[in-house]
Parts: C-alpha cells; sequence; structure tokens
C-alpha cells in the first residue's frame, strides 16, 4: 500500500515539472514573435520613409501653375536719383531753320596743347567753337587769344569714363568719388583757368554723365555763370541735356562726331551727315579735334558744303 502511495506522489511532481517547462517555453516563443513583429514593422517604416524621400515628384506636378505672388513696387533708394529743383518752361517752339538749306556748328573739342592748331583752324575764316581743357599747358593762351579773334570758347570738362583708372583721365578730373562741394571748386577752378567761356561741355564722361547726382552740381554752377550746356554724347544714356532743360539752362546734344576714323573720305561722309540733318530740321552740331587729319579735311570739305549753300554758325546760336 505504502509503494502504491509513492508512485502517485512522483507522478504527481513529474507533471507539475513539465506544465512550467511549456509554460517557459510559450512564454520564449511569444517574446520572439514580438520582437520579430516589431523588427519587421521598423523595417517596413524604414523602407517607406526611405522611399518617400527618393520618390520623384509626379508630372502633374512639375506643371503645376506657380503660386502667385502680389506685386509690389521696387523701392527708390536714396542713391539712384538727384532731387532736382523743378522750374517751369515753356514748351520750346519749332525751331526755325537758320538758312534755308541748314547750318552746322562746329566744335572743335580738346583744346590747349599749343596755338599752332589753333593758328590752323582761325584761318579756314569759318566760326569755330573752341572747347579748352582746362589741364592742358596752353590752355588760357588758347581761349584768349581765341577770344581775341572773335572764336567763341567753351571749357571741355574732364569727367569719369567708363573703365577708369585704366582708361587715362587728366589729373583733377571729375571723378564718381568727388562729393559735390568738391565738384563745385573743381569746376570753378576750371572756369578760372578757361576765361571767356560762354558754355561748357563734357570730356569723356561716360560714367559721370550717366548719373544725376553727380552732374547735378555741374549744372547748378553753370547756370549761376549763365552758360549753356552741350551734351557731348560719349554715352547714349547720358542725362546730361535733359538734366540742364531740368534745372533751366540752356543746352543742346551733339549730332555727329566727324573724326573717329581720321581719313579724309571718312570725315566727308560725316560731315554730309551733319549737312543732312542741317537741311531737314535747321541745324546739326558736330564736334571734331584738331588732328592733323582733321584739319585738312575741313580745310578742303569746307567750302565744298559753303556752295551748297551750307552755312556755318557759332554754337551758342543753336543752343535752347
Amino acid at each position: 500500500m505504502a509503494r502504491k502511495n509513492r508512485k502517485r506522489t512522483i507522478k504527481g511532481k513529474t507533471g507539475v515539472t513539465w506544465g512550467w517547462l511549456l509554460l517557459i517555453i510559450l512564454i520564449i516563443v511569444v517574446l520572439m514573435g514580438g520582437y520579430l513583429a516589431i523588427s519587421t514593422y521598423q523595417e517596413t517604416m524604414r523602407r517607406d520613409t526611405e522611399r518617400s524621400r527618393n520618390k520623384k515628384p509626379l508630372s502633374v506636378e512639375r506643371h503645376r501653375m506657380p503660386i502667385k505672388t502680389p506685386k509690389v513696387a521696387p523701392l527708390q533708394e536714396s542713391y539712384t536719383a538727384a532731387i532736382i529743383p523743378f522750374v517751369p518752361r515753356e514748351k520750346p517752339k519749332k525751331r526755325r531753320p537758320l538758312s534755308a538749306p541748314g547750318s552746322i556748328a562746329i566744335v572743335i573739342d580738346d583744346m590747349g596743347t599749343s596755338l599752332l592748331e589753333l593758328n590752323a583752324l582761325t584761318s579756314l575764316q569759318v566760326p569755330l567753337t573752341f572747347s579748352v581743357i582746362p589741364q592742358l599747358s596752353h590752355a588760357t593762351q588758347v581761349a584768349e587769344t581765341a577770344h581775341e579773334r572773335g572764336y567763341e570758347v567753351m571749357v571741355h570738362l574732364p569727367m569719369e569714363p567708363k573703365g577708369y583708372p585704366q582708361r587715362r583721365l587728366e589729373q583733377n578730373g571729375l571723378l564718381m568719388s568727388l562729393t559735390d562741394k568738391e565738384i563745385d571748386q573743381q569746376v570753378r577752378r576750371y572756369l578760372e583757368l578757361v576765361p571767356h567761356a560762354v558754355g561748357a561741355n563734357n570730356h569723356m564722361g561716360s560714367r559721370f554723365t550717366e548719373d544725376s547726382a553727380k552732374m547735378l552740381p555741374v549744372m547748378q554752377l553753370l547756370k549761376e555763370r549763365h552758360l549753356y550746356f552741350l551734351d557731348s554724347k560719349t554715352t547714349p544714356l547720358s542725362v546730361g541735356y535733359s538734366l540742364a532743360h531740368a534745372v533751366g539752362l540752356k543746352s543742346a546734344s551733339r549730332n555727329v562726331f566727324l573724326d573717329n576714323v581720321q581719313e579724309m573720305e571718312a570725315i566727308r561722309t560725316q560731315l554730309q551727315q551733319a549737312a543732312q540733318i542741317a537741311r531737314k530740321r535747321g541745324y546739326a552740331i558736330a564736334i571734331c579735334h584738331p588732328h592733323k587729319a582733321t584739319i585738312e579735311a575741313l580745310t578742303r570739305i569746307l567750302p565744298e558744303l559753303k556752295a551748297e549753300g551750307i552755312t556755318f554758325v557759332k554754337l551758342s546760336q543753336v543752343v535752347e
């Protein structure tokens, strides 16, 4: 009887032991399954994230209309324009021709090197206008002599060109870096060196003449001295002519350069162009320089134009 009970006890303990083992194995399987599920989910999310980053936009999205943004007027910076005093002006009347076939005012720039050039040009017996560079060695002497002989004198204002300082400019020229006061003082000094000047035009100045703020003190001083201004038009964007009118200054604008090419036939062509403009509008303004080729061309061609009825006048006769 005792042996039978002992067998039952052993059997009971063995059943309990296997039960715990099965439970532990089940827990391990559940944990491993959960771990695998979480790992698989994380890997799937990582792949989806990478795909979304590398995903190319659809062709429909590439052709979407841009979002309209409201237009805003650009700000006008203070340095982009000068404050110009308003001076009311009457609308200019249509100019009548100075003569039936037309008149030409010829300005000789870059004068002041010597009297030899002046002597050769005044021997043509044509009312030329001489524009003298103040810094040249014989500037004052040329201005005085030309005035004594009855010719009109201008001051040829040296102004900063594009490409400066690689492009040479006379010493003490008008630079963009100067203040208004320095510009005023410089121009006053020029007028002292070129006596009897009745007007002024720019020498070079392809950069300076495009800036209203820099040109304004020049115009104001010329107006104070009752001088006129000729815009040499060394740049198509020059504000010289329009600014001069804005401040109430008499002014004009160059029509033709005669001697960019220093050859007889080239200068003849340019003079014929000036004559054609003169016949159409009554007058034309031509600029040239005291080169040997230019003086020879003027000596030969001006009498021909006179014979055609063209007259030659001082620049002051055509400024408005």
